[in-house]
C-alpha cells in the first residue's frame, strides 16, 4: 500500500505512539508484508525468528518488538505490539467506508458494461469496458476491474485475508487494506471468493478463466491464460505463473510458486513449490506418471500380503 503524500518517520510515530530510531524527517512512502516490500514502505516483524529477514528486506523502515541495531540508511520503529500498530496503521490510511448504495458515488463503470440487479460495487471500484457483472456480485471498495471481463452471480471480489494472530484470549484478525486486480479478458465463474491483498493487490492476470467456486487467499498472483477447475483452493501468497492449468478440488498452500505450463490434476494437494512444464497428481504431489508408478507398486504389495 502506497501513502497518497509522504510522511515522515516522527509522523508515523505519532500515530501509533511508538518510539522511532532515525531521523525524524525520515521519508515513509507506504506499508506491506515482507513478501512485496519496496523502498519506503514500513514492515512489521515480531518474532525474533524473522528480525534479519525483515531488518535486511527491501522495506526501509521496520516496525519491531525490539530495539536492536538499525542497518545504514534504514529506520526502525519500536513498538510492544507490532502486529497491533500495523493494524492502527491500516485503519489510519486504509479505513473501513460505510457503503451508501448499492452501486457507490464513486463507483467507476467504463463503456457497455452491464451491472446486473442485485450486484454491489463498493467505494472507488474501477470496471473497464465491456464487462458483465451478474446479479449478487459483490465487489468491495478499492477493486479494480480490467475490460471485457465477465463475473457470474454470487461472486465476492475483496473479502479480507485470512489472516490472525494467536493471543491468549483468541484470535487477533490482521486487517486488509489492499485490493483486487482483475486484468482483461478474464472469465470469473459463480460463487467465487478471491480475497484481497493485506496491504498489497490479489492479482489475476490477462486471460484467465477461472470456474465456479474457487476460492482465492490473499495477496495471491495467477498469472496470465491459467484455467482453474471448480472447488479449487488455494491459499495466500501463492504465485501461479503463466498457463496453468488446475483441475478440481486441488488445494494450495500458502506462499508457494507454480511454475509456468504446470498440469496439477483433479483432487491433488500441493505443499511444496511445483516446476513448470509437468503434469502432478496427488498428495503430496509428484510428477504424475511417477505417482501412478508409485500407486501401482503399492497396490501390487497389498496384494501379495
Amino acid at each position: 500500500m502506497r501513502f497518497s503524500q509522504p510522511y515522515t518517520l516522527k509522523q508515523i510515530a505519532t500515530i501509533i505512539n511508538a518510539k522511532y530510531v532515525g531521523a525524524e524527517d525520515f521519508p515513509v512512502l507506504g506499508m506491506n508484508e515482507i513478501h512485496v516490500v519496496q523502498a519506503g514502505d514500513i514492515v512489521f516483524v515480531d518474532h525474533p525468528k524473522y528480525y534479519e529477514k525483515a531488518l535486511h528486506s527491501k522495506a526501509t523502515i521496520v516496525l519491531i518488538n525490539k530495539e536492536v541495531e538499525c542497518p545504514e540508511g534504514k529506520a526502525l520503529l519500536i513498538s510492544d505490539d507490532p502486529f497491533r500498530d500495523f493494524n492502527k496503521l491500516t485503519d489510519f490510511f486504509r479505513p473501513f467506508q460505510k457503503a451508501t448504495a448499492l452501486i457507490a458515488p464513486s463507483a467507476r463503470i467504463g463503456e457497455n458494461t452491464v451491472v446486473q440487479p442485485g450486484a454491489f460495487l463498493g467505494n472507488n471500484v474501477v470496471i473497464g469496458n465491456n464487462c458483465r457483472i451478474h446479479s449478487n456480485v459483490s465487489i468491495y471498495d478499492d477493486c479494480v476491474i480490467g475490460d471485457n471481463v465477465t463475473i457470474h452471480a454470487g461472486t465476492v471480489l475483496g473479502a479480507d485475508a485470512f489472516y490472525y494472530k494467536k493471543r491468549p484470549e483468541g484470535f487477533d484478525k490482521l486487517k486488509s487494506g489492499g485490493r483486487v486486480v482483475i486484468e482483461d479478458n478474464v472469465d470469473l465463474g459463480a460463487l467465487c471468493t478471491i480475497d484481497r491483498g493485506v496491504t498489497g493487490d490479489t492479482t489475476i492476470k490477462k486471460g484467465t478463466k477461472i470456474d465456479n467456486q474457487v476460492h482465492i487467499g490473499h495477496d495471491t498472483v495467477v498469472g496470465e491464460k491459467c484455467l482453474i477447475a471448480s472447488q479449487t483452493g488455494i491459499a495466500g501468497c501463492v504465485v501461479i505463473e503463466n498457463e496453468v492449468t488446475i483441475w478440481g478440488q486441488v488445494g494450495i498452500t500458502s506462499g508457494i510458486t507454480i511454475g509456468e505450463k504446470a498440469v496439477i490434476l483433479a483432487q491433488s494437494g500441493i505443499s511444496k513449490s511445483l516446476e513448470g512444464g509437468q503434469t502432478y497428481f496427488g498428495y503430496p504431489a509428484a510428477e504424475a506418471r511417477e505417482k501412478y508408478k508409485e500407486m501401482s507398486a503399492l497396490k501390487q504389495l497389498i496384494n501379495c500380503k
